[in-house]
């Protein structure tokens, strides 16, 4: 297993867990909108092939549509 795999799925878990929040009734947004950021920020590196091969790392994959 890769080392950051156990840190991405633990963080990522959190932000998922934290939109259910902001959800509910009577969730505190301004705590939403302090935390979530940090969340983010703090995922690691993705392991190689997390994603599949043949993106484009500089502006996304092209669409139906887009010119390469």
């Amino acid at each position: 297993m890769c080392p950051n795999c156990e840190d991405i799925a633990r963080t990522v878990l959190l932000l998922g867990q934290l939109a259910l929040y902001a959800e509910m009734d009577g969730a505190d947004l301004d705590f939403v909108e302090a935390v979530s950021p940090s969340l983010a920020v703090s995922l690691p590196e993705p392991p190689p092939g997390m994603f599949p091969s043949g993106d484009d790392t500089d502006g996304g994959p092209i669409h139906p549509g887009e010119y390469s």
